[in-house]
């Protein structure tokens, strides 16, 4: 049994990973799936410290997730309608089937609601749209980030209780 729980969580940590770059799947929290499924084996001994912490930091990055890309298209200048149009637009752009349309789409949802703001100032909506891109990409960053840190924290633990698994 501790085998499946193994292979199911190193699963879970790999499908983290790639789910760091994917909106749809929320990585940092299925690559703590991953940790907790590691200590639900007999041979290694919980750590609520670390399952709490790790816990923590992973819904934590949820929330930041959604918050990051608004607040970049706040800070180069845009209004609600650029924030609402980069939240409809990376909705759209993961239903739509074209390549990198969760990129896309919050770039062009920001630049259409800044041009329904303000049709005048074309400056203005496209800096939005960068602040909008930007802060994708660093919310993608920062859940890669925490998803490798987890799969090494995973692999750690495996490594220190090798004996009992191997």
């Amino acid at each position: 049994m501790e085998y499946i729980l193994l292979i199911i969580g190193f699963i879970c940590m790999i499908t983290g990973i790639i789910g760091s770059f994917l909106p749809i799947l929320p990585g940092p929290p299925i690559s703590w799936l991953g940790i907790l499924l590691l200590y639900l084996t007999p041979e290694v001994k919980t750590n609520y410290w670390i399952l709490g912490i790790t816990l923590f930091i992973a819904l934590s990055i949820v929330i930041l997730d959604y918050i990051i890309p608004a607040k970049g298209t706040k800070r180069f200048g845009g209004s609600k309608y650029g924030i609402w149009g980069t939240n409809i637009g990376l909705i759209v752009g993961l239903l739509t089937p074209i390549p990198f349309g969760f990129l896309i789409g919050p770039f062009i949802g920001a630049l259409v609601g800044e041009l329904l703001f303000d049709k005048k100032d074309h400056n203005r909506a496209l800096k939005a749209a960068t602040g909008s891109l930007i802060g994708f990409l660093a919310s993608t960053f920062m859940k890669f980030v925490v998803s490798i840190i987890y799969l090494g924290l995973f692999i750690m633990i495996i490594w220190k209780n090798s004996e009992a698994f191997f």
